[in-house]
């Protein structure tokens, strides 16, 4: 027996004309450093409109892909909501990659336009020429755009909205889309290998927006304010801005302003009520607010999703205690559009036993599976002990890579997808209660004595310390243990701590056995283009005898 239901294509432009139609006062607000500026969804749907009238006279039809070089600000949400509503692909690129890595991404996916930022023309345009399908360049706002060259036709983004109609039919332009046809694309940072490209489809984005606005997510309704510093060029800056337009919630966007000060400022001014970044940004944050009198007020900040890396506990309640902004663990990748998991304890519990619950990645939701696997491939029990492997799958979680047969790469799917499920290279245990904890990734796990010792938990231990304000650990050979952890450790500015403290610290919350023997001062801990601990640099200037190591 088939249901009554009647069939209704789950797609972007759904989100778009919803946003613009019944949300049309709220507002998109860009940071420009001292002061915002504004759009209400109302002008942003007409906006894109334009945008996409100008894309349609420059030649951009079908699923032809746009690329987008920017900042978070008003005019990337207008990208967001043009061109998967047109049934173009939006693509956006990561400008924190390398170059040649940037270069491999737009011919991977065959941009024939991106839409750049001005004050990024020079981080882009030295890779522009070779950029093979690249016929054309839109410029939003000042920059010098004589970088740019002759290789692509470049347009200004204001003038060519001016140009357009205010009337776009995106019912018409995406009749032809079927709701699981891509509507964006993302790229992994390509740690290992050439980036890895993941095709988001309408169908999954809308899902991936309903769980982000449910209380067990990020519960957004029409009266938040989402402050989006997490990167739009990045993982689809975790759904917050699908998000934001299809709750009516009001989006706040940093632009380039990603210090503490005027983060700061921006909180304080605007008073955004959730939000989202990675554990870096907040220690710094955390460190800022620390040194500031009279104290600048962030309390307005309800929930901030912190992902991409362990968040320490000594962030999590020092932020919460003295400065009132509570974060809230999630978990995910490129891969899973990325919301995976998020950490919202079960009720009824003490502080303490809450927080315990907060500290882990968090429950899957419904929609989502996850089992974890030992080395063989055999499933192991959620009992909250076995370690293993953490494996997903469910509507929003890839299921393969983008393959262009122009640019083949053999090793695209390798070992990353088994039996329909996503091996995410991520070592966890779940408990019977489905919440996830990680204990590390595959690659950076420490094999000592035929046991393994997490180097997050020792990150997070060291970073407890009052005089720590970041510390990565990573293995290194040893003759007698295969391999020994070696702390990298940057001290607070202003604070001075010795190794012997440190140990001491520790010895009384992890097993002795893992304390580490090896120990460096370092300036700064090396980040990936999305802000997370970059252990392989670490590794390589250990192996170059870069690191000035102390040996107990």
């Amino acid at each position: 027996m088939r249901s009554t239901m009647q069939e209704s294509p789950l797609s972007i432009a759904r989100i778009v004309r919803y946003a613009a139609t019944f949300h049309s006062s709220s507002e998109t607000v860009t940071w420009t450093g001292e002061s915002s500026r504004r759009r209400t969804y109302g002008e942003v749907g007409t906006r894109a409109a334009r945008l996409a009238n100008g894309l349609r006279s420059l030649g951009i039809q079908g699923d032809q892909r746009v690329g987008t070089f920017m900042w978070n600000n008003n005019e990337h949400l207008e990208a967001y909501a043009a061109i998967p509503s047109m049934g173009a692909v939006l693509h956006t690129l990561n400008i924190r990659l390398f170059p040649e890595q940037l270069i491999y991404i737009a011919n991977h996916a065959e941009d024939q336009a991106v839409i750049v930022d001005g004050s990024l023309i020079p981080l882009f345009a030295p890779q522009l020429s070779s950029m093979k399908t690249v016929k054309h360049i839109i410029v939003s706002g000042e920059g010098d755009r004589s970088l740019l060259g002759s290789h692509a036709a470049v347009h200004d983004y204001e003038e060519l909205l001016a140009a357009q109609s205010e009337n776009f039919d995106f019912e018409a332009a995406s009749a032809g889309t079927d709701e699981q046809d891509a509507a964006a694309i993302c790229y992994t940072s390509g740690t290992t290998g050439n980036p890895k490209g993941v095709a988001y489809s309408h169908r999954s984005i809308y899902l991936h927006s309903m769980y982000a606005l449910t209380p067990s997510a990020f519960g957004i309704s029409a009266a938040d304010k989402i402050l989006a510093i997490v990167p739009m060029f990045h993982a689809m800056a975790w759904g917050l801005p699908y998000a934001a337009m299809f709750s009516g919630a009001d989006m706040h966007m940093p632009d380039r302003f990603l210090q503490p000060e005027p983060l700061c400022k921006f909180i304080s001014q605007e008073k955004p009520t959730v939000g989202g970044a990675v554990p870096t940004v907040w220690n710094a944050m955390l460190a800022y607010l620390d040194a500031q009198e009279p104290k600048i007020r962030v309390d307005s900040l309800r929930d901030v999703a912190i992902g991409g890396s362990a968040c320490p506990r000594a962030l999590m309640t020092g932020i919460e205690e003295r400065h009132g902004v509570k974060l809230l663990h999630a978990w995910g990748m490129t891969e899973t559009s990325p919301l995976g998991s998020v950490a919202r304890p079960p009720a009824g519990l003490s502080k303490e036993e809450s927080l315990a619950y907060r500290l882990t990645q968090g429950l899957l939701p419904c929609p989502v599976e996850g089992r974890i696997t030992d080395d063989n491939g055999d499933v192991l029990p959620n009992d909250g002990k076995a370690v293993g492997e953490l494996e997903v799958r469910g509507p929003w979680i890839a299921g393969s890579y983008i393959e262009n047969p122009n640019m083949p790469d053999p090793d695209a799917q390798k070992d990353k997808f088994r039996d329909g499920w996503l091996r995410t290279g991520d070592v966890a245990m779940i408990t019977p209660d489905g919440f996830i904890t990680l204990t590390d990734r595959a690659k950076d796990i420490i094999k000592s004595g035929g046991e393994w010792i997490s180097s997050v938990d020792l990150e997070n231990a060291i970073m407890g310390h009052p005089a720590v304000a970041e510390a990565a650990v990573i293995g290194v050979p040893d003759p007698k243990w295969d391999e020994r952890p070696l702390a990298a450790v940057v001290p607070r500015a202003g604070e001075s701590v010795s190794f012997d403290e440190l140990r001491e610290f520790l010895g009384d919350k992890v097993a002795r056995w893992q304390l580490p023997e090896h120990w460096a001062f370092i300036a700064e801990v090396p980040k990936t283009s999305v802000g997370k601990f970059d252990k392989k640099v670490l590794r390589k200037q250990h192996a170059d005898g870069e690191l000035e190591v102390t040996t107990f």
